[in-house]
This record gives structure tokens, C-alpha cells and sequence, in this order.
């Protein structure tokens, strides 16, 4: 260059960003701390590696630059400093379902669990904020729609029904009510000196129970067992699909009831057979694994009448309310 044209000295200004370890150990080896406690602590928290911080990086800034570009190097020097505050775990397993949720490869060639996890975290610096903002909407979405699946519905039933749910109140009321009443007079009248004599009295009635009787009831398990209201009778459901009736006390086999194929689930008796039902009548139900439920009466080894809608549900227990004019049963729903 000619001796008249002058030199231009440009001055750049550093921004530091990331870790000042290695200036801090600078000073520690100059003494600039002096001898103190502090300067002390400091090379032995180095020494032991407790301080460990990874190394910072430089950026330079042209004081002839536009402002344009000033701008962009503080958004970039904002960037890196947003991702270096970006948590990442420590989990390689999970850090490659992150980098599998985002559509990025597992594992590039020769990288180590440390280099993922600086492609993650560098990752979600660059679209961490898009991916939380999706995110936040996919669950603002979920929670809207499940909102609005839980609402509380009405709709006209049948005359059936509510004529079943009436008699069931009229029903039910009146017998709790009575029933209170009666738990409420004997709380009062019973003192905890007789509550335990009663309690001692059981306990010795039961001390002194023993078999009556014994028989195999199948070749198979036996999965139910119920007596008749009067006690003369006990049905008994067994795996094999049979159902069988025995006398009480004898214990011996009166009828053998002949209808499902599969394990039956339970056998119960009608609130008044035996009682005041006839024999012909509709006297037991009964359920099984295919979903099958079997009316019986206590002449016949065929069933009287079946109840469909279960099937191919299992059915594996059914019982008869007090009244004895409905018969509710307990299904598990097969989900394909």
C-alpha cells in the first residue's frame, strides 16, 4: 500500500459466553486471590473436580457491522445461551426417544451417549420453543375433547324401567329404614360388657362346629356353592359344566342338571323355591364362561328357559334380588 492512504485499526469487542474456568484458573495461578480462605477453597473444590464446568466460547462483534447484523449475533449469542440452560437427562435410552420423537436418527456414526446428548440439547434450542408450543397444544386439545366427552347426559328411558327402578325403592325404602331403626335401638340397649358376651358366645358356638358330612362333588373343581332357602337342598356348580342338587344333611346326590358346555361361574337359588314356589317353577339360575345364563326348576335335569346378550362374554356371577323378581347378573367384557 502507498504511504498516503491510512490505516484503519479496528477494535472488536468480545462477548464471552458458557464458562470462565479457564480464566478463573488463570487467576488462581497468578495469586490474584491471595492466600485467603477463599482462594484455598477454590483449588480444592478444582482438585477434587467438583468444580467442573465446561469450557466457554467467544463471540467477536465488528463495530462497523450494521445494526442488522449486531442484532443477529445477540439473537445467535441468546440462542446458545438458551441452549446450554436446556436440561437434558442422562439417560441415553431416553435421550434417544426424545431424538425419535423429533424424527432425528438414534445414533450417528461414531457418536457416544455424550455427543447425543449435545445433538439433543442443540435440538431443542433450535425448535424447543415450536415443540413446546405443539405440545402444549396437542394436551390444551386432549384435555378439550375428553371435557367435552365427560358430560353429564339425560334421555327418556322406557316405562319398563322405570316402573322396575319404582318398585325398587318402594321396595328397598322402607325395609333400610326399618332396619336402622332396629341397629339404632339395640346400640342403645347394648352396653360393651354384653356386646362382648355375645362376641364370646360366638366364638364358642363356632369352636364347637365339625363336618356333618363329606362328598366329591365332580371330577372337576368345584366353583359354587349355595343352599336352598329351607335348607333341605344344596346346589353345587363345578368346571366339568354340570350342576348337581344334594340332599342336606345326607349329602347325597339328587339330580344332575345338564346344560352348559363350558365352567360354570355360580348356581343360585330363587329368594321363595323350596318355600312357597311350586317345584315347576322357575326355582334357579345359573351362569357360565360362554356368556350362557340358565333358568332351572327343581323337576327337570333340562334348563326351563335361557337368557341371552352376554354372549361371548364370560358371565361369573348372578344373584337374585330379595323380591325375587329380578335376577342381575355380573359380565367381563372381552375387548379386541
Amino acid at each position: 500500500m502507498s504511504d498516503e492512504e491510512e490505516l484503519h485499526y479496528v477494535r472488536k469487542t468480545s462477548l464471552h459466553y458458557g464458562s470462565i474456568e479457564e480464566q478463573e484458573k488463570t487467576r488462581i495461578a497468578k495469586g490474584k486471590y491471595g492466600e485467603s480462605l477463599g482462594h484455598d477453597a477454590i483449588k480444592a473444590g478444582i482438585r477434587a473436580g467438583n468444580i467442573n464446568l465446561a469450557g466457554g466460547q467467544s463471540m467477536y462483534i465488528d463495530p462497523d457491522d450494521s445494526s442488522q447484523n449486531k442484532k443477529d449475533l445477540l439473537e445467535e449469542f441468546e440462542r446458545r445461551k438458551r441452549v446450554r440452560q436446556i436440561h437434558v437427562s442422562t439417560d441415553d435410552g431416553e435421550v434417544k426417544i426424545q431424538l425419535r420423537q423429533f424424527g432425528e436418527p438414534i445414533c450417528l456414526f461414531g457418536e457416544g451417549p455424550q455427543d447425543r446428548r449435545e445433538r439433543l440439547r442443540k435440538l431443542l434450542g433450535e425448535m424447543g420453543n415450536e415443540i413446546f408450543k405443539k405440545k402444549n397444544l396437542e394436551e390444551s386439545d386432549k384435555k378439550k375433547k375428553k371435557d367435552e366427552e365427560n358430560v353429564t347426559w339425560y334421555h327418556q328411558g322406557p316405562d319398563h324401567l322405570r316402573a322396575a327402578r319404582l318398585f325398587l325403592a318402594r321396595y328397598s325404602l322402607p325395609r333400610a329404614q326399618s332396619r336402622l331403626e332396629k341397629e339404632r335401638e339395640e346400640h342403645k340397649a347394648s352396653t360393651g360388657t354384653q356386646k362382648q358376651a355375645k362376641l364370646q358366645e360366638l366364638h364358642k358356638k363356632m369352636r364347637t362346629l365339625s363336618i356333618e358330612s363329606s362328598q366329591i362333588g365332580d371330577s372337576r373343581p368345584i366353583s359354587f356353592v349355595e343352599f336352598s332357602p329351607n335348607g333341605k337342598l344344596m346346589a353345587t356348580a363345578s368346571w366339568s359344566g354340570l350342576c348337581k342338587l344334594w340332599s342336606v344333611p345326607e349329602c347325597e346326590e339328587v339330580r344332575t342338571l345338564r346344560g352348559h358346555g363350558v365352567n360354570v361361574g355360580a348356581i343360585v337359588f330363587h329368594p321363595q323355591a323350596t318355600i312357597s314356589l311350586d317345584e315347576s317353577a322357575c326355582c334357579m339360575a345359573s351362569c357360565s364362561q360362554d356368556g350362557a345364563v340358565k333358568l332351572w326348576n327343581l323337576t327337570s335335569e333340562e334348563p326351563v328357559a335361557d337368557i341371552e346378550g352376554h354372549a361371548p362374554n364370560r358371565v361369573s356371577r348372578l344373584a337374585y334380588h330379595p323380591s325375587g323378581r329380578f335376577l342381575g347378573t355380573c359380565w367381563l367384557v372381552r375387548l379386541f
